[in-house]
């Protein structure tokens, strides 16, 4: 065991710690961290919905007295899912390019722009849809049908859709929201570099020392700007003369699906599990060192959940079984680690005092999942006698969450929680309040106790030995 864990001290930790400082990755990680705002007030409004409107009309019937009654809440918190959850890509792709600027130490609100106004150059400005038309019930549709009219039942079923109209000078949620999430990533970081090796190359407008900073830096940031916003004009256009699609379209076919698919495999989703424990291990901060993986494939297959809800009001058919919310349901109970068992597991069995007074310590914030006390006061960094719990608790964790999830038996996760909500209060609100998947958060708790105990056992026989 020592000379194993020598070797990942000499050749692993390095290579990981590289990867968790490399300033693009820490970019990227702060810019989905930075809409963190955005995305909490878009999902508080729509855990509200759920409570206000679709389980109302669940319980009581569509149009209950309760669901009018509070009528005119529920449409603020539409207004707010519109400013939040529906323009997340573009809020995210602003984010991005200040990040990056910001690394480099050039003009970081310029950075944002240019990268918001790239990504924007990318995207289809028509739309096609189905409009439903005011007034006309379904037993028209055939009386329509026949008079050459390309028509369709409504979502409802209760009315009828004229299908298939365009129009331009609108940008489709597909674009500007999560879907397009991949693409905002992609552009917003290509053009946010060339304008940042532009400005560090000095290719700006220069005025005069008398001129105001602000006014300055503006003009500095005109060649550059315009030379990475027209690169993407240029692509744009590449691709819809040779392809027929958007940059958009052919990134979410030929980079996005694949990689949010793959995310669902029972493997990876283990896999990620382990890692983020393994990294923890030897005192990285597992979850920022796969941020670009946690926040770029799982945040952007929760937003897409999170879409289909607001669309639909069924969690039925949802396209993504796992989320990035899921590992903090089901098996970050108290923390990486699932560490609130092995508090529990210490104020039953143990009989060190040492042990105990850092549990109790821990305690407070470990119902809270902050178990960063418990993880260097234990210790459980480079602690060998911890070691096989650590690693193994939480990818069971996950596959027990995985499993109760894949065969219908608990909704997917889809609206974003505070991280620090208790154990199945996580769960039951990222739910939509579903009580099931309250009690399989409880359930992996039990196991993570059950698991942590036999090596809290070995700690009181080694202290005795000594």
């Amino acid at each position: 065991m020592n000379g194993f864990l020598t070797w990942m001290e000499k050749h692993f930790m390095p290579v990981a710690a590289k990867i968790g400082g490399q300033k693009h990755l820490v970019a990227i990680r702060d810019a989905f961290v930075s809409i963190m705002p955005v995305t909490m007030v878009g999902s508080i409004a729509v855990l509200l919905n759920v409570f206000l409107r679709d389980l109302p009309n669940t319980w009581f019937g569509t149009g209950n007295k309760f669901v009018q009654s509070v009528q005119q809440l529920i449409n603020i918190n539409g207004n707010i899912y519109f400013g939040s959850i529906f323009v997340l890509g573009l809020v995210f792709t602003f984010s991005l390019g200040y990040q990056i600027a910001n690394i480099y130490g050039v003009n970081p609100i310029a950075g944002g722009v240019v990268a918001f106004s790239a990504v924007v150059t990318t995207m289809n400005q028509s739309i096609i849809f189905d409009y439903v038309l005011p007034g006309v019930s379904a037993s028209s549709l055939d009386a329509l049908k026949s008079l050459g009219l390309n028509v369709g039942l409504s979502v409802d079923k209760t009315g009828v859709s004229l299908l298939g109209v365009s129009d331009s000078g609108y940008l489709s949620q597909s674009y500007i929201g999560a879907s397009g999430i991949f693409t905002c990533l992609i552009v917003g970081f290509i053009s946010s570099m060339i304008y940042v090796k532009l400005m560090l190359k000095k290719i700006t407008i220069k005025l005069p020392s008398s001129v105001p900073p602000a006014v300055s830096n503006s003009f500095a940031a005109i060649i550059p700007g315009t030379i990475a916003i027209y690169t993407f004009g240029v692509i744009t256009q590449i691709c819809i003369a040779t392809t027929g699609l958007y940059p958009n379209d052919l990134i979410v076919k030929w980079i996005q699906e694949p990689l949010l698919f793959l995310s669902q495999g029972f493997f990876s989703v283990v896999l990620i599990a382990f890692l983020i424990q393994l990294f923890w291990f030897f005192g990285l901060h597992g979850h920022n060192v796969l941020a670009p993986i946690l926040e770029g494939i799982y945040s952007t297959a929760s937003l897409r959940n999170l879409e289909h809800w607001n669309l639909f009001q069924t969690v039925n058919d949802m396209p993504f079984s796992w989320t990035r919310g899921s590992f903090d349901a089901y098996a970050q109970m108290g923390g990486a680690g699932a560490t609130l068992g092995l508090l529990i597991a210490i104020f039953i069995f143990s009989k060190r005092n040492d042990v105990k007074t850092i549990a109790k310590l821990s305690a407070p914030m470990g119902v809270f999942n902050i178990n960063e006390p418990i993880i260097f006061g234990l210790p459980i960094v480079l602690n060998t006698l911890y070691m096989i719990p650590w690693l193994i608790v939480p990818p069971i964790c996950v596959a027990v969450a995985y499993l109760f999830t894949t065969v219908g038996i608990i909704p997917p996760v889809f609206v974003q929680v505070p991280w620090v909500m208790p154990v199945g209060v996580y769960a039951f609100f990222a739910t939509g309040g579903n009580i099931l998947a309250a009690g399989v958060a409880i359930l992996n708790l039990f196991i993570s106790f059950l698991i942590w105990t036999p090596f809290v056992l070995l700690a009181n026989r080694m202290e005795n030995k000594k």
